[in-house]
């Protein structure tokens, strides 16, 4: 028994009519009665009552009629479901994201999604670079928002948002008298940085900006996470270089400046396995470009 033997019997049940049940199938009408004829044949039953000027169901005919009802309409959801996950409008989604990254643009990007695609299970882990790459490689991850360096070259990297990285001073601070800085100006000042270990990229990064501008920065306190950073500098612990969209944290106690010279920006990028991004990998990158379009 196949589909077309299904959609078949549909038409004419409803029909009650050769002549019309094959003009709704745009087929002729002798193909429609050898096809009805071969699927009573292969249930061994006779799913209607023929006369000259009327066909009737059988009692057999009236219970296929409400079970290939049943299993059309199951077959055309299945297949709206295959076209909708190749659309990228269903499945799951796990995305990693950089805690620098969990304010500006990004929480209107998944604000977006969601709202876009209700029927994606979207999972969200706020997550180190390093920790990105290897839940990437580990298939743990389907896509990471991350800072560069991230360090793997065998991952797929496609830049989503550029913006400078700026200085976070406690609040009143001698420093924060000037509209911007050069980078020397925070020789003497002790700093809050990520541990090497927990922050590789990120780490690295600030000792070649410090590095540029001659000098080596002294470290006051390990902060492993963003908001431990931030928080020390609220309380006069020491200064820190944090992306620019750090800024939409509003954390009162510090206060930020943009950095004259040298001139430093950071990248946020998209990471993925090579190969074929999934549907849904596109599609979320597509609602990232977007809310950036926007003015995001």
């Amino acid at each position: 028994m196949e589909l077309r033997h299904l959609r078949y019997f549909v038409a004419v049940a409803e029909e009650l009519h050769f002549g019309r049940a094959a003009a709704r199938l745009g087929i002729a009408q002798p193909p429609l009665s050898q096809q009805i004829r071969q699927l009573e044949r292969e249930l061994g039953v006779e799913l209607f009552l023929r006369a000259r000027r009327r066909v009737e169901l059988t009692e057999p005919g009236r219970v296929l009629l409400g079970h290939a009802r049943a299993v059309l309409q199951r077959a055309s959801q299945a297949a709206e479901d295959v076209r909708r996950a190749a659309r990228g409008e269903t499945g799951a989604l796990s995305v990693g994201v950089v805690a620098s990254a969990t304010y500006g643009v990004v929480p209107r990007v998944f604000r977006t999604f969601r709202a876009r695609h209700p029927d994606v299970a979207l999972g969200v882990a706020v997550m180190s670079t390093g920790a990105q790459v290897a839940a990437l490689r580990a298939g743990q991850l389907d896509l990471g928002l991350a800072r560069t360096p991230f360090g793997d070259e065998t991952l797929v990297a496609e830049t989503v948002l550029e913006e400078p990285v700026v200085v976070a001073l406690p609040a009143g601070h001698p420093l924060s008298a000037r509209r911007a800085l050069r980078l020397a100006a925070l020789a003497p000042e002790p700093f809050v940085l990520f541990p090497r270990d927990r922050r590789p990229g990120w780490y690295d990064f600030v000792l070649g900006l410090c590095r540029e501008a001659g000098f080596r920065p002294r470290v006051a306190e390990d902060a492993p996470e963003l908001a431990t950073a931030m928080a020390l500098v609220a309380a006069g612990i020491g200064v820190t270089l944090v992306p620019a969209s750090v800024k939409d944290l509003r954390r009162s106690g510090v206060d930020y400046r943009p950095i004259a010279a040298p001139r430093a920006r950071t990248r946020l990028v998209a990471l993925r396995r090579p190969g074929e991004p999934s549907p849904l990998v596109v599609r979320f990158v597509e609602v990232v470009r977007e809310v950036l379009r926007r003015g995001g």
